[in-house]
């Protein structure tokens, strides 16, 4: 990290602080095009720019002298690509940091996606709105509640003048508002956005896909919350379901794919979840707090806690991650020898703990 002298900086020139806009101090010296305030180095290293650096040279620099127009818009068109792609990184990056609850971590790559969609759709744009709602969420996450207010402004302000606002941005502002509301303890508006969420995130996905799930989940937290546990129990299975029933479907493909690829080329097929990092973020987070609510009253419903486990052991093996995966198997078994579960469900989860140290054992000898 580098030092600016301001005698060096040319005349009219104002450097700021990437994370926090302030008058900058430092340059980053690997690419020499991002500046600091005193503080914000190190965090927004952390975060993003070690992923990012190198890849920021050739936005930040002039670009060079073309021979023709053809070139000309041939280089701006590769440098619209760049931050397209960078606004996509950096928003996942982001939301897998939310999802983890790594919220100071989040900040940083969230204003680089918001920075990004502005330079690439201007400064009115309905795409800016997702950026916004992670900068909402990661506020909320820290407890700054006036400054999650004044991003979710914006982004209301952006979907009111837009007329090609999408049904996933809708639901993904709705589920923000949802979220603002929970932490102000008003649960029925909370309720009455979630609602909408659903609604929304039905209408882009369905009823019965994985991102409609969060806005279940959040609204089984309200009723959990209010003690009204039959409704929240019955949320809570219904995102148990969803995501069991598409971890268990690509699990199926998988498992033919990796049949075939052994007959024909005498090999491992690799494991996927056909989630990006983000969504297996989510996922981790919404059954594993499902998970701990289950356990807590397994004596009344063991099955429904054998069934989070198994959804767990499907997940983390397509993770390629044996070792939770065998870690929920064992768990599983325990319970449904303990709780006198029938022999089908004790046999199904004895298959997958075979399966699991199989590819274990595989590994280990490739």
């Amino acid at each position: 990290m580098n030092v600016i002298y301001p005698l060096a900086v040319p005349k009219g020139r104002r450097l700021c602080c990437e994370v926090c806009e302030a008058p900058a101090q430092r340059v980053c010296a690997a690419c020499t095009v991002t500046y600091y305030c005193v503080v914000h180095q190190r965090a927004d290293w952390g975060s993003i720019h070690e992923k990012i650096c190198q890849l920021l040279i050739p936005l930040r620099t002039s670009m060079p002298f073309y021979n023709s127009e053809e070139e000309r818009q041939h280089g701006l068109q590769q440098l619209q690509q760049r931050q397209k792609h960078l606004i996509e990184f950096c928003y996942t990056v982001a939301q897998k940091y939310l999802f983890e609850g790594k919220y100071e971590d989040a900040v940083p790559a969230a204003l680089h996606s918001l920075r990004f969609r502005k330079n690439v759709h201007g400064l009115s744009s309905v795409e800016l709105v997702p950026a916004y709602l992670l900068l909402a969420e990661a506020s909320l996450g820290l407890g700054r509640i006036v400054q999650a207010e004044e991003y979710l402004s914006q982004a209301q302000w952006t979907v009111l003048k837009s007329t090609e606002c999408s049904y996933a941005t809708h639901s993904l502002l709705h589920r923000n508002l949802g979220l603002l509301c929970m932490a102000k303890e008003n649960s029925e508006e909370a309720r009455y956005h979630l609602a909408n969420d659903i609604y929304f995130s039905s209408c882009a996905f369905g009823t019965e896909d994985i991102r409609t799930s969060g806005g279940y989940f959040h609204l089984a937290n309200i009723f959990y919350g209010l003690n009204k546990l039959d409704l929240a129990d019955t949320l809570y299975t219904k995102v148990s379901e969803i995501w069991n029933k598409y971890l268990n479907n690509h699990y199926q493909v998988l498992s033919q794919a990796r049949i075939q690829q052994i007959d024909l080329l005498g090999k491992q097929f690799e494991t996927d979840t056909g989630l990006d990092e983000a969504q297996e973020a989510e996922a981790i987070r919404i059954l594993t707090s499902i998970l701990n609510i289950r356990e807590s009253t397994s004596d009344n419903a063991p099955q429904k806690t054998v069934f989070i486990l198994k959804t767990l052991v499907m997940l983390y093996h397509l993770m390629m991650n044996p070792s939770k995966a065998k870690e929920y198997a064992m768990k599983a078994f325990s319970l449904a020898q303990e709780q006198q579960l029938s022999v089908h469900e004790q046999s199904a989860i004895q298959e997958l703990l075979s399966l699991i140290s199989a590819e274990e054992a595989r590994s280990l000898t490739q």
